[in-house]
């Protein structure tokens, strides 16, 4: 080009990754090259290897600063993107770096899985799928063999991939078979081509990387180890879907399977990201799931006829705690775990406002989370005054299950969401779980990208809209507030929310109060903070005596930080001749955060 096509800084070198404010080797494909990079490319394909006379063939390990401590390697190969090692090619100054072996790599050479064109050696902008291996790299990492007019490429050390591969978890050798036919692979039921490994004991195929497949994982959808089986008869088992996609799986071909619960993956969905599972050790094969009966926080003191327990202790309160159905009486209580109004069966406490539902009251003390990322990490229920939840990003000052390792938290509302079929109020059709999603909610409208979803129709809830309190209480209303799916009033063409006075879309979930016929936007009857108790006590800060969540004050008094009225969420001393008082935004450690930060890696 006569001019730059770029200004200072903007654009990045495709081949070394450094930073251009010059000239440039430009491709409307968006590549780039730095002068240098493009001749340097140029010449070593030529294997013309001046461009490195100036460069003394030398070992890659040098010494660090001290001159005394360990030889450490300080580069990699800028062809094969290993390691250096040996004698290489080496140039601090240019930064240009290249095994022996790399440099003298020819330009070309006839493949016999590609017999159409010879194959180049190239750099991998494409970033394809090597054809005998069947991985794929990131772009730009490395150079392959490749023919751009059949979009073909091999990974050099696939050019000559190994005749024969033994693998522990396959009692017999696999030998090499290079054709151009395509085959089913028998390990994991996806097609294959050009290159496959046969074991004919077993009369099986595979790709190259199925050949060592662990036989046991632990994979996050399922609380079972699954194991690797080649088959499966399928009159013994009818239809059987994956657990992940929802695909039906060709039980013909290779999955994992669970045979306690009937479940099973594809390969590829329970493999395709090492942060949903693990392989299970052979020694560790028999290992069982976390036993919940011995895992109780609760100590058991009466119970009833049908054995239910009526009277409790919880590592939670200092109280007694009784079994109560008195909804009618109750129903506008908060259960101090989930922070939602009680409902159901629940424990209560005689002394004090002190409620627990049933099901809160039997967490377990320790629990997986599915889809917390930390490997192996089990999940310890704790009574923290305030945290954040990593997944709905609410603050909330209830119960919430702890990872020792990362120091997240999670609240009792979400470690309830399985991935398995769930119902949902305002559908007919069980809502399955798809990690993979591409459309809109049809609870709050927004596009997402993970979803409950139905497979027998078009509709779609993330998971966020599934955690929703199905009854509320807002001061716009005397009534408690129904969560409801469905505008049936069809005396107005136009619907408002009573908060806010803005229009309301007909299609998506709205509070209504059926005797008062109010109605209000999901988002402006929760607010900020939905799931902070009043009447609670805060324990952190600096203040010296105890302070008392509200939100009910009279003639909004200033606050004492900021000195704006306080209307909203605020912090008020126990003590009655302190005049303490101060917004929870001006005290909340958490007040930068945002509820939808996490949940879009759920």
């Amino acid at each position: 080009m006569q001019n730059a096509p770029y200004s200072l800084g903007e654009y990045f070198c495709t081949f070394c990754g450094e930073e251009g404010n010059d000239f440039v080797y430009h491709c409307s494909c968006e590549l780039d090259f730095h002068i240098k990079c493009a001749l340097f490319t140029f010449n070593i394909a030529e294997n013309n290897l001046k461009e490195l006379e100036h460069v003394a063939l030398q070992h890659p390990l040098v010494f660090t600063e001290n001159g005394d401590e360990e030889l450490e390697d300080v580069a990699k190969c800028f062809v094969c993107r290993e390691p250096l090692a040996k004698y290489t090619h080496f140039s601090p100054d240019c930064g240009f770096n290249l095994h022996e072996k790399c440099a003298k790599l020819p330009f070309k050479l006839n493949h016999v899985c590609h017999r159409k064109h010879p194959l180049v050696l190239q750099f991998d902008s494409e970033g394809l799928s090597c054809k005998v291996c069947q991985e794929t790299r990131k772009r730009n990492i490395g150079f392959v063999y490749g023919c751009s007019p059949c979009n073909f490429s091999v990974h050099i050390e696939c050019v000559s991939p190994s005749p024969i591969i033994e693998d522990k978890s396959h009692q017999h050798p696999f030998s090499l078979i290079l054709r151009q036919a395509p085959f089913i692979c028998d390990a994991c039921g996806t097609e294959g081509n050009h290159a496959a490994y046969a074991c004919c004991t077993c009369n099986i195929m595979v790709h190259k990387k199925c050949i060592s497949l662990p036989h046991i994982i632990k994979c996050r959808w399922h609380h079972h180890p699954v194991s690797h089986t080649y088959f499966l008869h399928k009159e013994h088992f009818g239809t059987l879907d994956c657990m992940i996609c929802h695909i039906e799986v060709n039980t013909e071909y290779g999955s994992y399977y669970c045979v306690d619960c009937n479940i099973i993956f594809h390969v590829n969905c329970a493999t395709r990201d090492p942060l949903f599972f693990y392989v299970v050790s052979p020694e560790n094969e028999d290992e069982k799931p976390l036993d919940i009966s011995l895992n109780s926080i609760t100590n058991v003191l009466e119970r009833n006829d049908a054995g239910e327990a009526t009277i409790i202790e919880h590592f939670k309160h200092n109280h007694y705690l009784t079994l109560s159905d008195k909804i009618r009486e109750y129903g506008n209580k908060c259960c101090d775990g989930c922070m939602l109004l009680i409902s159901d069966s629940f424990y209560y406490c005689s002394e004090c406002e002190f409620f627990l539902h049933k099901a809160c009251a039997e967490l377990p003390k320790m629990k997986p989370i599915w889809f917390h990322l930390c490997p192996l990490a089990t999940l310890v229920l704790t009574s923290d005054n305030i945290f954040r939840c990593e997944i709905c990003d609410f603050i909330s000052n209830g119960f919430a299950y702890k990872c020792n390792e990362c120091g997240r938290h999670t609240c009792p509302r979400c470690q309830a969401l399985r991935p398995d079929a769930l119902s949902c109020p305002g559908h007919e059709h069980p809502l399955l779980y798809y990690f993979d999603f591409d459309g809109r909610c049809s609870a709050c409208g927004l596009d997402i990208n993970r979803a409950f979803s139905c497979k027998d129709c078009n509709y779609s809830v993330e998971p966020l809209c599934m955690l929703l309190p199905t009854r509320v209480s807002h001061k716009c209303d005397e009534h408690l507030l129904a969560l409801t799916y469905h505008d049936i009033h069809d005396y107005s063409k136009h619907h408002y929310c009573d908060i806010c006075e803005r229009k309301r879309d007909l299609k998506r979930w709205f509070y209504h109060c059926t005797t008062c016929d109010t109605s209000a936007h999901v988002k402006c009857i929760l607010g900020e903070y939905p799931f902070i108790k009043t009447g609670s006590i805060y324990k952190e800060g600096d203040h010296p005596h105890s302070l008392t969540f509200v939100t009910k004050i009279k003639l909004y008094p200033e606050c004492t930080k900021c000195g704006e009225p306080c209307e909203e969420l605020a912090l008020e001393c126990a003590e009655p001749e302190c005049n303490y008082l101060v917004h929870w935004k001006c005290m909340n450690p958490y007040a930068s955060g945002s509820r939808y930060l996490t949940v879009r890696d759920f």
